[in-house]
């Protein structure tokens, strides 16, 4: 499977959680999430619009740790990466 960027990312925080009064458009991989405006609520509706769009079982523990979009999409694409070897 592709892995996910961080286009990817901002699209689907807008989509499923909504705007953020921050740039979203400039370097945000190591900004907070919640200096970004989006908090636990927010990335579980991101993380369920990923399990459901990719097929795939996300490490919601490894989640609720990642503090960055940098972090998110670590944990997000070792999985996508792990899926892509299986098929």
């Amino acid at each position: 499977m592709e892995p996910l960027d961080i286009k990817d990312l901002v699209a689907l925080l807008r989509t499923n959680a909504g705007d953020s009064s921050h740039d979203l458009d400039g370097d945000v991989l190591d900004v907070p999430f919640a200096d970004l405006d989006y908090d636990s609520l927010a990335l579980l509706q991101v993380t369920g619009a990923i399990e459901r769009d990719h097929g795939v079982a996300l490490d919601e523990e490894a989640l609720e740790e990642a503090e960055t979009p940098r972090q998110y999409l670590e944990v997000v694409n070792r999985v996508l990466a792990g899926e892509a070897r299986r098929v």
